[in-house]
């Protein structure tokens, strides 16, 4: 009796020991987000030349001024951060690891744009998680795997390896006189709700627009021979640079073909990406190919196209991001 006794005081112990470790991992996993979490706030602070205080970041973080206040210690005592009055700012260690997160961030997002099929608005929320787990060793691979590349599909430059970062000059949508083109070189994709709605205009990185006029509340454009409008508030996440040589062609979504009619493609959005836009290629959907609208399904959803001999069923969520211009018959 005396032994069963034993192996249960054993058994219990083995418990204990295992919910401690778990605990105290839980809650070193729990710091490290934040102190990350923090050196990208204090980051983007800087980069964007506005005051990073215990404020702001209690704010960011939504902690409480006590857990704000152990958590800037914490930071001072690693070195990774500096006061000056109640101004936050990050010392050369804390911006090398603060650029380490961004790096592995938007290398995540890249890495869903173009390798799997989550949706756009997703991409963030995951590359938030994955970033915190991460490890530099597995961010290079990743890195590797998709080319080195220098940005995001938000049009945010990635850091490399040394923490370098290409930026481009660009302006706020904001900012451009009416008649002119520009390209979008970058969409904030925070908050949600607003990179959605530009998301569902059909605007991306590398689309090239048209301002045709300008109001106190609204930006009018023209987007592949369609206008759209936006508030002052969403051209505002929208970056831009101008485009001197761009010659604007009678170009039309491909839906816009009737049976039988052909049109000759000009390009292919940037919002299709990774395999559905290589499944489109392997199937010949190519720059100046012709394209031939065959069969229509009874509730017009999907579409069959003759590409190269071959018929190909498309839905309008696609055709609608493939631009053609019309074959003069």
């Amino acid at each position: 009796m005396i032994y069963i006794f034993l192996l249960i005081i054993i058994l219990m112990a083995i418990v204990l020991l295992q919910q401690s470790s778990f605990i105290k991992n839980r809650n070193k996993n729990y710091q490290k987000r934040l102190v990350e979490d923090s050196l990208k706030h204090i980051y983007d602070c800087e980069h964007k030349k506005i005051d990073s205080t215990s404020l702001s970041l209690s704010g960011s973080l939504s902690l409480s001024k006590e857990k704000t206040t152990k958590l800037i210690q914490s930071m001072l005592q690693k070195h990774l951060i500096k006061t000056s009055g109640n101004k936050l700012s990050l010392t050369d260690e804390g911006k090398n690891y603060a650029l380490q997160v961004i790096r592995i961030h938007r290398l995540w997002e890249k890495f869903l744009a173009e390798n799997t099929s989550v949706q756009e608005y997703d991409w963030h929320k995951i590359a938030e998680i994955e970033e915190h787990k991460t490890s530099i060793e597995n961010a290079n691979k990743i890195a590797a795997q998709l080319g080195n590349p220098f940005v995001d599909p938000h049009g945010d430059p990635i850091p490399n390896e040394k923490g370098e970062l290409i930026f481009q000059e660009t302006v706020s949508l904001n900012e451009v006189k009416e008649n002119n083109f520009v390209k979008v070189e970058h969409i904030e994709d925070e908050p949600k709700e607003i990179y959605q709605r530009i998301f569902g205009y059909g605007i991306f990185v590398g689309s090239i627009l048209l301002v045709k006029k300008k109001s106190d509340e609204k930006i009018f454009l023209e987007l592949n021979g369609k206008e759209i409008s936006l508030s002052i508030v969403e051209a505002d996440n929208i970056n831009v640079s101008y485009v001197t040589d761009f010659i604007s062609e009678d170009v039309i979504p491909l839906t816009s073909l009737n049976i039988d009619e052909s049109g000759i493609i000009s390009f292919i959005s940037n919002g299709i990406r990774g395999q559905q836009r290589r499944r489109l290629l392997d199937f010949g959907i190519l720059p100046n190919t012709e394209i031939t609208a065959r069969m229509k399904s009874i509730n017009n959803d999907p579409t069959a196209y003759e590409v190269r001999g071959t018929l190909i069923a498309l839905r309008k969520n696609q055709s609608d991001l493939i631009f053609i211009k019309k074959k003069e018959v």
